[in-house]
């Protein structure tokens, strides 16, 4: 492998990803709910709004996150819905740092349950990060009474990929010797960062693994797929060179679908923005923020893309300003009798206030994570 040969030390990098965190927190704060099949967010009766998170006895039954409310109930009549307690889990998730931080101090969290750790260099001189990462999956146990999944590897990539691989309460070690042959015969899908209409591309173009990937120079790779594929070239070698970054701050917050086929009815469209206008004000909550540009993003039929935004004195961070915004700005664009592949919602400028009406008509830049 190109990396492992040509690198004398490696990075020991960690991610850790709480199992099913929301619904396992409220499992554990409401003996009521245990071994039951809860879904934190949407409503009951499947009125509106969005899964946040399933139980896995949820999941059994397909339940997911970002999934319609309606559509967890068809799956799994049982399901019992709850609302969620953001402030609870931010509280929870302080505490789980504060168990990294014993550790090491490089520590790049990418939402309240998950996490990088670069454990090269140890607080407490360990050396193994495997070590590391079942003293930490012990220390969350015994003192948080909830289970997390632990990848181990060289590269952000793989250890985040590894941490998915044996959910729940799962620690998967991938070693520099083990990564090629791994990449290549991990399934496109599986690649964080190619969502299912990449995948679906890939596979047309007889592309199915890593080992698939490999066989395309990375011209190639870059005529297929734009900037992402000086990714895909990169990372089907095993090749990540990415550093955790402890101190990244959040600019946008954001939501989009690529849909099976073109939308060309409003309400059609409106009911997308709506999901969208969901999760993202979900996130929000999450991270309690709220931020003063709203952004659609809309790729037509024909692959061209724009992207409108509409800033507000206020900040705002509520579902409804979210979606009627987004409706607005679609309509705008006089929708009717175009088609449209993927819609997307943002909402940003979390710092200063920028009274403005903005529009563009170039591509927003590929953001692979």
């Amino acid at each position: 492998m190109e990396n492992a040969k040509n690198t004398t030390h490696h990075r020991k990098i960690i991610h850790i990803d709480m199992d099913a965190f929301y619904a396992s927190v409220e499992q554990r704060d409401n003996p009521e709910l245990r071994g039951k099949a809860i879904a934190v967010g949407g409503s009951p009766e499947g009125r509106g709004g969005v899964v946040a998170t399933a139980s896995y006895e949820a999941r059994k039954f397909g339940v997911r996150s970002a999934m319609p409310s309606k559509k967890a109930l068809q799956l799994c009549p049982e399901v019992i819905f709850v609302r969620p307690r953001f402030a609870a889990y931010k509280e929870v998730s302080q505490k789980i740092r504060e168990i990294f931080r014993r550790y090491t101090d490089l520590i790049e969290p990418l939402s309240l349950d998950e996490a990088y750790l670069d454990v090269t260099q140890d607080k407490q001189n360990i050396g193994s990060a495997i070590d590391i990462a079942k003293l930490i999956k012990q220390a969350i146990k015994d003192e948080l009474q909830l289970t997390a999944s632990a990848g181990v590897s060289i590269n952000k990539f793989v250890a985040k990929i590894a941490s998915d691989m044996n959910k729940p309460d799962g620690l998967t070690f991938i070693g520099p010797s083990s990564i090629e042959s791994f990449m290549e015969k991990l399934a496109v899908e599986k690649f964080f960062g190619v969502g299912k209409v990449t995948a679906e591309k890939m596979k047309k173009m007889g592309l199915f693994t890593g080992a698939d990937l490999k066989q395309l120079p990375e011209d190639e790779m870059v005529k297929h797929f734009g900037k992402a594929g000086r990714f895909y070239y990169q990372i089907a070698r095993g090749i990540d060179n990415r550093e955790v970054q402890p101190n990244r701050e959040t600019k946008s917050i954001g939501a989009e679908d690529t849909f099976p086929y073109d939308l060309t009815e409003i309400d059609e469209m409106n009911i997308e923005l709506d999901k969208l206008s969901q999760t993202v004000a979900n996130r929000l909550q999450q991270y309690q923020l709220k931020g003063r540009t709203i952004t659609l993003k809309i790729k037509y039929g024909d692959f061209k893309q724009i992207t409108r935004n509409y800033s507000v004195t206020d900040p705002v961070g509520d579902f409804g300003v979210i979606s009627q915004t987004a409706k607005n700005l679609l309509l705008a664009t006089e929708p009717e009798g175009k088609r449209i592949r993927l819609l997307g919602v943002t909402l940003s400028n979390f710092g200063e206030i920028t009274l403005k009406q903005k529009k563009t008509d170039h591509p927003d830049q590929l953001e692979l994570f």
